[in-house]
């Protein structure tokens, strides 16, 4: 077991995990080529720079931080920061961990055995019947059940899972009710399940938020049922990100003439098990809620090479190369590596700096293109 982080080092990573253009991807390597948050963020503005930045990077100042965690305390939540020992070991294991994530609740459910139930908003009543049947019995077999906490099929599995553990993944701050018809849901949750966050308190849900949101849902569950999704859906990302995270996938069939159904009878036809009830799930799953599932090791920063040697191996030619390999269509990283020509390590390096620098952006799936 890693040995506790120390207080300056918790405080540092939250600073980075708040600055600019550092998103999850970059945080990982940041702390793998530095060694520490510490070290990371004394070397943010020269990073920044040499990818091209036109001003200076905005780091978060340590009274930010300082204020983030005092307004968790004042709500009754507190901070998980990647690398402590309480964070939970399925998110720990995915690739790249979240940074940090703020719980309120019972932190205990992130470490339970775990099922996600996600769907359409406009959800059928039949829909919204199975989504909350199979919470339930799924609860009453000793799982907690994720979900969204948006309208429809997921609030039908946290009202339905509440008596017997339920933890919903917020897009905003987890004192920020959304959707507002679902306040009340909300504190329930808080109150007898767990909300979680990566954003910071006071947040407003924006676009952008919700597949990040996506993947963390996917991330704290051992597999992913879809109930009544559409082709286009966020339940898809859900089930994109369960797929890439080497999570299990499960669909509820539905009817062909509902649009509301396409999306899950498009994962069945991919090769999704199908299922109708907690019982499919538990058998398809294929392990009971009480054995222990081993997560592989988190992947992990072991500060052997110093920060600079790696910055130092290569030269403009190879910048101009990941370069001419980049574009404006999102391309996926390993397509990079091959066009240019340069070392994945190096790749990796060129790539940190032109996203601290604002002029590259990250698509799921590790696609990327110029900004």
């Amino acid at each position: 077991m890693n040995a506790p982080l120390s207080e300056i080092e918790r405080l540092a990573r939250l600073r980075l995990a708040r600055s600019e253009n550092v998103g999850p991807v970059t945080f990982r390597d940041l702390l793998q080529h530095c060694g520490n948050a510490v070290a990371a963020i004394d070397a943010l503005p020269d990073l920044a720079a040499r990818g091209g930045a036109k001003r200076a990077i905005r780091i978060a100042s340590a009274a930010e931080a300082e204020t983030e965690l005092s307004k968790l305390a004042r709500l009754g939540a507190r901070l998980l920061i990647w690398g402590d020992r309480d964070f939970p070991p399925r998110l720990a294991a995915i690739d790249p961990p979240p940074p940090v994530i703020a719980v309120m609740g019972d932190a205990e459910l992130l470490s339970r055995p775990t099922i996600a139930i996600v769907g359409s908003r406009n959800a059928s009543a039949a829909g919204r019947r199975i989504a909350g049947d199979m919470a339930n019995a799924l609860g009453t077999e000793g799982f907690a059940v994720v979900s969204g906490l948006a309208r429809g099929i997921d609030t039908a599995a946290h009202r339905a899972a509440l008596a017997t553990g339920t933890v919903a993944v917020l897009a905003g701050g987890v004192d920020i009710a959304y959707p507002e018809e679902n306040r009340e849901l909300q504190t329930a949750i808080a109150e007898g399940g767990a909300l979680v966050s990566e954003m910071p308190p006071g947040t407003s849900p924006q676009s952008r938020h919700f597949p990040r949101r996506n993947r963390l849902i996917s991330g704290l569950s051992l597999a992913v049922v879809v109930v009544e999704a559409a082709l286009r859906s966020g339940s898809l990302i859900t089930a994109r990100f369960a797929l890439e995270q080497g999570r299990d996938v499960f669909a509820v069939p539905g009817s062909p003439l509902d649009p509301r159904a396409g999306g899950s009878n498009r994962l069945i036809k991919d090769g999704a098990p199908l299922v109708e009830t907690a019982e499919d799930v538990i058998a398809a799953l294929g392990t009971p809620p009480g054995v222990a599932l081993r997560e592989p090791d988190p992947t992990g920063y072991d500060g052997a090479k110093p920060f600079v040697t790696v910055f130092r191996q290569f030269d403009d030619r190879a910048r101009d190369s990941v370069l001419a390999a980049l574009g404006p269509t999102p391309t996926p990283l390993d397509e990079i590596v091959r066009q240019s020509g340069v070392p994945v390590p190096i790749v990796r390096a060129i790539l940190l700096e032109l996203e601290l620098a604002g002029h590259l952006h990250r698509d799921p799936g590790d696609r990327l293109s110029l900004v």
